[in-house]
């Protein structure tokens, strides 16, 4: 049965995690490159990292630096910080009560294919906001996972995704609201989309959710998703 290492990092610096995703990236790549060099046919470790940031706007190497409304000065006075960073997509907010989950995976030891494995992460947050009785589902046309989408003036993002691939070999992911303090949101135009709202859990439900409830329920999704085994 295929193996992905969990490691939670619990509340972590974007940068120092940015860095750790970056040097195993480049762990598997270097695999990738010497497997084809060689003939050899090792396989890279595959590993999913959970996290919570201290306030971040981040922003995907597509999207456009006036989607953040924010000079600088305005960044340190919220106590938050920004890092144009090499994943797609525009501009997205992480911080504290926001489940942010790393898969660093080689997608040839399970299905090759960015549109499975974007909807396979979809699935994840889907069945979690099950759990508690909310319907959610992809957007057509929309990155990330959605609430009432098509319903004009209801649409609302409850979870965002966005990726860095090559060979296979993934990096980055998606961004979970769960008690995420909304307001934060109010200073971006949230993936370059000014005519849809964001959401989280606690918003919908009315109320704070068990965040360590919420990881167990994403992690148990996503090993039977990806039908592996998980080496903590």
């Amino acid at each position: 049965m295929r193996s992905i290492e969990f490691i939670d990092l619990g509340i972590r610096d974007y940068k120092e995690v940015w860095d750790i995703q970056e040097n195993y990236f480049k762990e598997s790549i270097e695999i990738k490159i010497q497997n084809k060099n060689n003939q050899t046919n090792f396989l890279p470790t595959n590993r999913v990292i959970f996290v919570e940031h201290p306030p971040v706007y981040t922003l995907g190497k597509s999207g456009k630096k006036e989607n953040l409304l924010l000079n600088e000065t305005q960044l340190k006075e919220l106590g938050a910080t920004f890092y144009p960073i090499n994943r797609g997509g525009d501009i997205t907010f992480h911080g504290p009560g926001q489940l942010v989950v790393y898969p660093l995976l080689d997608l040839e030891q399970f299905t090759p294919s960015l549109n499975a494995f974007v909807s396979s992460l979809e699935k994840c947050v889907i069945h979690v906001c099950q759990h508690y009785g909310i319907d959610a589902e992809p957007y057509d046309g929309y990155t990330g996972v959605w609430i009432e989408p098509g319903i004009v003036g209801k649409e609302r993002k409850i979870c965002a995704i966005g990726l860095k691939s090559s060979r296979w070999c993934t990096m980055h992911g998606i961004a979970f609201n769960i008690n995420t303090q909304l307001e934060f949101f109010d200073h971006m135009i949230p993936c370059g989309i000014d005519d849809k709202s964001v959401t989280s859990l606690e918003k919908e439900l009315g109320g704070k959710v068990d965040f360590a409830e919420v990881k167990s329920l994403f992690l148990a999704a996503f090993f039977e998703e990806f039908k592996a085994q998980i080496i903590s």
